[in-house]
């Protein structure tokens, strides 16, 4: 049924463990992963909180660390695919909106699940904190499926 499946990470180790399950996923069904990282723009976080001007950091700077970031963070979840038999690709894009990002990458690569992981938060935490998982759910044309990653593990 599934074929390419899109396979978000920001690095973090809930997102590793919504990764890993999503390369067991793939493997299971014999689809492709294309693993994605977004990161936002240098103009962002200078518009967000001045960061840049607070610390002196360039745009050059901002880029070549957002790359290095990426491509460890993609390395990561290539490998788990590698290890399990499983044909990937990476990719890094760059979005003002992660979500927006994360969804637009799916139509680039022609993929038809989105597999994402979610901490599970509701109330006032998902209110203040915000939730990419559920941007994704409402901008996506394509299916996606939700992984409940457990701080546990």
């Amino acid at each position: 049924m599934f074929k390419k499946i899109l396979i978000p990470t920001d690095g973090s180790a809930l997102s590793a463990q919504a990764a890993n399950k999503g390369v067991c996923f793939a493997r299971q069904i014999g689809a492709e992963v294309v693993a994605l990282y977004v990161t936002q723009p240098f103009a962002a976080t200078v518009g967000f909180d001045g960061m840049a001007a607070a610390y002196a950091i360039t745009d050059e700077d901002y880029e070549k660390t957002a790359t290095e970031q990426a491509q460890k963070y993609l390395k990561s979840v290539l490998d788990r695919a590698e290890t399990a038999g499983v044909k990937a690709s990476g990719k890094a894009v760059s979005n003002f909106n992660v979500a927006d990002g994360l969804v637009q990458a799916a139509e680039d690569e022609k993929c038809d699940l989105i597999f994402i992981g979610s901490h599970g938060r509701s109330g006032l935490s998902r209110l203040l904190l915000g939730s990419v998982t559920v941007k994704v759910l409402g901008l996506a044309k394509t299916a996606v499926l939700v992984y409940r990653v457990k701080e546990s593990e």
